[in-house]
């Protein structure tokens, strides 16, 4: 019987992610999104471990049931790591795609491209509801275009230029995005451990 492994997010574009890079293991994934009573998260941490902990452990809390959460964002060298954890609400709390590669191309304006470096950060905490069981944590580096290019991807992926494939995150097939970004590299780190958890605790 497949173990049940709530993502403590609504993000559809996360929980797409997070099911394709999970696929073949015997974990039924759901989400926040198709719960009754769905817990109301927080965020007040200032590291992207932090959120993610206290999001994945306030989920499985209130569900009683093994939960998953990741903290993510961009963080850039030009602008001293910002957005960072802010990297969501960087343009205020109900900002559009556009909204935040708008605001972040406007601080980098008149920045060289060789002085673009960023990386993206994702942290998975997965939690338990007596606390944490597993943290893991991915990253990959590129540079910030000087204007988007790609229909692809979501949030900054489309000035996220990645350079051994010389494409945005939006100009890649989202198969090959998984392979190389920071949410796949920390899940596969998460898929290689998940088997082990699950069996120490009695899965």
């Amino acid at each position: 019987m497949a173990v049940r492994l709530i993502l403590a997010t609504e993000n559809e574009h996360k929980v797409r992610e997070i099911r394709d890079l999970l696929a073949g293991l015997d974990v039924e994934v759901t989400h926040l999104g198709e719960l009754e009573d769905a817990p109301e998260l927080t965020e007040t941490g200032d590291t992207f471990a932090a959120n993610a902990r206290e999001k994945s452990l306030a989920c499985a809390q209130a569900t009683g049931e093994l939960s998953l959460a990741d903290d993510s964002g961009l963080m850039v060298d030009a602008l001293g790591g910002e957005p960072g954890v802010r990297s969501a609400r960087y343009a205020g709390e109900d900002a559009s795609q556009q909204d935040l590669i708008d605001k972040l191309l406007r601080e980098l304006d008149g920045v060289a491209l060789c002085d673009r470096q960023a990386r993206f950060v994702c942290v998975l905490s997965l939690c338990a509801p007596e606390g944490e069981v597993g943290r893991w944590e991915g990253r990959v580096e590129g540079v910030i275009t000087l204007q988007p290019s790609g229909g692809g991807g979501f949030g900054y992926d489309p000035v996220f230029l990645y350079p051994p494939a010389e494409k945005t995150f939006a100009e890649m097939d989202a198969d090959a995005k998984n392979a190389v970004s920071h949410r796949g590299r920390a899940l596969e780190k998460f898929r290689a451990d998940l088997p082990d958890i699950l069996s120490a605790r009695g899965g």
